[in-house]
């Protein structure tokens, strides 16, 4: 597989995906293409358990939009629109290492993702300043946004066009953690190889339920949890787990 604007590197159970189009990995079409490309070889790769989002170089995690692309606006808009619903719906772990500023569009992609782990530095802040420039927040930011911090707060952000740094973004719930600068990376590898011990099959039955609860509803969302209980059940992980349950010692899940 040919990239020349996304990284790719595999670690036993987890995959960290690098937004590489610097200095501030801007999403122009080249950008959405290859990302596309690396989302759909870890979706079907069945030895990833968890995935890593973070953007490339020490400034940006991701600035948005690429002005420098407009003529394929609207091309890359509709990719990236599918792509943030299928992170979004992502039926395995999905994290976002924030380790530089994530703007607009940057910071719609973070929100998609499961877990939001974020580098609390002076230079690293997070927000929908499409207002600024006399638009609005086009790659699902009104919807995420409000759903993560609630109604208030994100018209607040959204409106004024606020940029927060990471304190302000794990007290409101918008980040799942602040990470001392330089700890970044250590600390999110080592959150993601905690999450790939776990069940996946029984993660991805949980990741589904919700998903289909947000996007369908409550009765389609307990209908997914149900026929996700009868699967687990019938699982050999089930098995592994009791077992070592009952033989006192750490369970070793093998996805099957």
């Amino acid at each position: 597989m040919k990239l020349e604007n996304v990284i790719l590197d595999k670690k036993e159970h987890v995959a960290v995906v690098t937004l590489n189009h610097q200095p501030v990995n801007a999403w122009n079409l080249a950008l959405a293409q290859d990302f596309e490309k690396v989302i759909n070889d870890v979706e079907n790769d069945e030895n990833i358990r968890v995935v890593i989002i973070t953007g490339g170089g020490e400034k940006a995690f991701s600035a948005g939009f690429d002005v420098k692309d407009a003529a394929n606006g609207e091309k890359i808009s509709q990719i990236v629109n599918k792509l943030w619903v299928r992170i979004d719906r992502f039926a395995k772990p999905v994290i976002a290492a924030i380790n530089g500023f994530a703007m607009g569009g940057g910071l719609e992609l973070a929100m998609c993702c499961h877990f939001r782990i974020m580098a609390d530095a002076p230079k690293v802040t997070v927000g929908l300043t499409e207002l600024n420039l006399g638009i609005i927040p086009g790659w699902g930011g009104t919807q995420r946004l409000m759903r993560l911090v609630g109604k208030a707060k994100a018209l607040d952000m959204i409106l004024f066009s606020r940029r927060i740094d990471a304190r302000e973004a794990l007290e409101i719930g918008l980040v799942n953690k602040a990470s001392a600068p330089g700890a970044l990376m250590d600390d999110v590898m080592e959150f993601a190889s905690i999450l790939a011990e776990r069940p996946p099959i029984a993660v991805s039955c949980v990741l589904k339920a919700m998903s289909a609860g947000e996007y369908e509803g409550i009765e389609a969302g307990l209908k997914v949890e149900g026929e996700g209980s009868l699967s687990v059940s019938r699982s050999q992980d089930a098995i592994e787990g009791f077992t070592a349950f009952l033989e006192k010692r750490k369970p070793v899940f093998k996805g099957k």
